[in-house]
Order: C-alpha cells, then structure tokens, then sequence
C-alpha cells in the first residue's frame, strides 16, 4: 500500500515550525478556545479577592461578522471566526481594567514533543461595535496575546500587546511582557499589601499603568511603531497577520512578525517566577482584546496555528 502525506490548503497561509499541533479554523467549531476564568473554588463558590473583576469577562463567541450595514462578512476565508468582545465600560487607561472591559480567549494545552520553540499564528481583524457615527479606531485600546508556560523550574507569560489608543489618542506601538526593575507585590496588586497574584503573572490585569502608556508588566518593543490597518469604518474588516516564536529552552522571546514587519526580540526574557504547584507543563495560547472608551469593541481572530520545533 502507497501512503500519501497531504496538508490542509489553509495552512498556505501560515509558515508553522517542524510540527503542527493544532490549526484551528473555525468554521468547524470552538476548538477548544474558551472564555478566561477565575479559579471559583472558594465558600458559595467565590475566587479569590482581587482589585481587578475577573468574572467580569464577555464570552466568545462564533461570529459570521454581521454589521449594521454590511450584512455579515463572513471570516478570512468561510463564514465563522472567534469573536471576543468587550462591555462599554471604559476607564482611564491608568486604572485598573474595569469591570467587563476586556475579552480573552484561552486555549488550555500541555508541553507535548519536548519542544525547543513554540509559536503562534493568526489571521485576525478588530473594530469596535458599529453603534454610532465615526472611525471608531480611537475606541480600541489594545489586543494582545500571551503564552502562559510553565517548565519543572519556572512559570512565565511571553506575549505582546498592540496599544492601539489611549484616552482617545491612536498610539499604534508595540509592546512585550516583561516586569520592569523594583516592581513590588503591591505594586503590582494595586496598592494591595497581602495581594495574591505575583509580578510576571497575568500581566494583562495587574500592574501600575502610566500615562505614556508604559507599565510594570510592558516593556516598548524597540522599534515596535506600526500603523495596522484600519478601515475607514467599523464595519470594513481586513484580515491582519500575527506571528510570536518564543524559545522555551532558553526562555527568551525570538521573533514578532505583524503584517510583513519583524522584530526581532532575541536576548530579551519574558519574567520568571518559581512554578506554581500542580500545573508542570503548561503551555496555554491565550489573545485578548480592551476597550479604551465606554463602547464594546471586538477582535476576530479568523484562524490560528500552534507549532512546535
């Protein structure tokens, strides 16, 4: 019997390492992305106290991209995309999140392969929801997306945050996660003396935000200008391209490809922290998406690759 090796024709539009471990479009399904939750383990059911809601999320959702009046987009290529979505609820962008303010996607994955790289890949759009006149473009604050890994030593979230606007003003830079030198625990809790999340953990919630923009938990990528495309209204989706390659051997960031622009991020660490108890071999994709003005916006993401090398 002759075997035949043969490969998805979606996966043309993507440049995965040696060893695809999933590709996920989602014109057939969820694939296993899910909203981002606290851990409700506590009396009635409760998390853990916390200056930021965690409950607060949306949920995601399969979305045809209907419009107010474009009828429905459709995705990249079919008809369904992973839509995270925001409430209006926006708050001064050096304030904690506020409640229901932000989106997540999370793909929960364990180490499979012994990897040296992983990496993440993704055609994805965003606008804000098409409930008033305008761009809508100053309406985006952000969208993002992490890795939260952890080996036998060490748990640590290399990701990448794309700040769009703040208070109304397109910035249009790219940042990465990193905790910037003397950050404390109650720095990075809010003013919380006994807080419970430690810096380098979830850096997308926690951490002093500044009015240039800048945070405990971000650092400026070199260089990381970039003025995506946006269309001339919110119900004018383009398709947009993201790739982040991190090596887990030497935990270090490699590459950031958005659209055709690369940088290169080699010698740069995400933060280390000691592993947390039960969760070796961790590797969770995580994309998120904030709103910077009380007005819902979104981030479709059309298709995503997890490979391995």
């Amino acid at each position: 019997m002759q075997k035949f090796l043969s490969y998805d024709r979606g996966l043309e539009r993507f440049n995965p390492l040696a060893r695809v471990i999933t590709y996920d479009d989602f014109d057939t399904g969820f694939n296993g992305w899910l909203d981002l939750t606290p851990n409700y383990v506590y009396d009635n059911y409760e998390s853990f106290p916390s200056v930021v809601d965690l409950s607060s999320w949306a949920p995601n959702q399969l979305s045809s991209g209907a419009m107010r009046f474009a009828s429905s987009h459709g995705s990249m290529e079919g008809t369904y995309s992973l839509k995270l979505t925001t409430a209006p609820t926006g708050r001064a962008h050096t304030e904690p999140p506020a409640p229901g303010s932000m989106g997540h996607a999370i793909k929960r994955l364990s180490s499979f392969g012994n990897p040296s790289l992983i990496q993440i890949e993704a055609w994805y759009s965003y606008t804000p929801v098409q409930d008033r006149e305008g761009k809508g473009e100053e309406d985006i604050r952000a969208i993002g997306f992490f890795f939260d890994v952890q080996d036998p030593e060490y748990r640590y979230m290399p990701g990448v945050r794309y700040v769009n606007s703040l208070g109304g003003q397109l910035v249009k830079k790219w940042q990465f996660y990193q905790v910037g030198p003397d950050v404390t625990p109650e720095d990075w809790n809010f003013g919380v003396a006994d807080g419970w999340c430690v810096p380098g953990i979830d850096n997308q919630w926690y951490g002093r935000r500044f009015a240039d923009g800048s945070a405990d938990g971000y650092q400026w990528v070199p260089g990381g200008e970039q003025d995506l495309l946006y269309n001339e209204s919110p119900d004018k989706i383009n398709w947009l391209y993201l790739r982040l390659t991190v090596d887990v051997e030497k935990r270090e960031y490699v590459e950031l490809q958005s659209m055709d622009k690369v940088f290169d991020l080699r010698g740069i660490s995400p933060t280390l922290v000691p592993g947390y108890h039960s969760i070796d071999n961790l590797i969770n994709p995580v994309f998120f998406v904030e709103t910077d003005t009380n007005r819902s916006v979104n981030l479709y993401i059309d298709s995503v690759v997890y490979s391995t090398e």
